[in-house]
């Protein structure tokens, strides 16, 4: 009995991630607006309905896929930590590793944008409630706090506000006409940013 409920989890578990596999395909060619669940279930090779026994929605399938994200920027952020970074070098790297990510995977920032007004999540008051948003605010939140503690980042202005700046960062790059990279062009918001965060040292 308990070897077939183990071919059964692993079971699930292949087909959870043929369907997150192909969601990166499928949204990456057609983009996520456009991108159907069938879309999505013929390319992980499974029926379309099967498609509710692991995931609500799309929105739900694309907070999982930038959980990813999450995760990598979290785990390069304790790294930093152990080798006694700053705050601001630890904030300068996952802004370009979120940037990045963001670059190569343009059908996560609708979602990605949610986090600061909802868009791209469902209309429906109760379905957007069920979507969680994906966890980069509270990351760099809790960053900027520590460097505020630490006394590297200036304490004159709240946390949760410097937060929102690094936030539209991204928001602000996405519509840019500037004839530049995404990435450089994030890069280039962030050093103003940092400088202006920065306790600069007392002669």
């Amino acid at each position: 009995m308990e070897e077939k409920m183990g071919r059964r989890e692993r079971k699930k578990m292949l087909s959870r991630q043929a369907i997150l596999d192909a969601a990166v395909v499928v949204f990456s060619k057609k983009g996520f607006r456009e991108a159907s669940i069938a879309d999505i279930m013929n390319g992980a090779d499974l029926g379309t309905g099967t498609f509710y026994n692991y995931f609500q929605s799309k929105e739900e399938l694309l907070v999982h896929l930038l959980g990813r994200l999450v995760a990598e920027v979290n785990t390069t952020v304790k790294d930093l930590q152990a080798e006694g970074r700053s705050a601001c070098e630890i904030l300068s790297v996952a802004c370009m590793i979120t940037a990045k990510f963001l670059d190569e995977n343009r059908y996560v920032m609708p979602l990605f944008l949610a986090a600061a007004d909802h868009s791209g999540l469902p209309e429906d008051a109760e379905a957007r409630k069920s979507v969680p948003t994906p966890g980069f605010k509270p990351l760099f939140k809790r960053i900027l706090k520590e460097g505020q503690e630490n006394g590297e980042v200036r304490k004159d202005v709240p946390a949760e506000l410097i937060t929102e700046m690094f936030h539209s960062i991204y928001q602000a790059t996405a519509f840019s006409k500037l004839d530049i990279s995404f990435q450089e062009n994030v890069a280039m918001k962030m050093r103003l940013l940092l400088d202006g965060i920065k306790v600069q040292p007392t002669e």
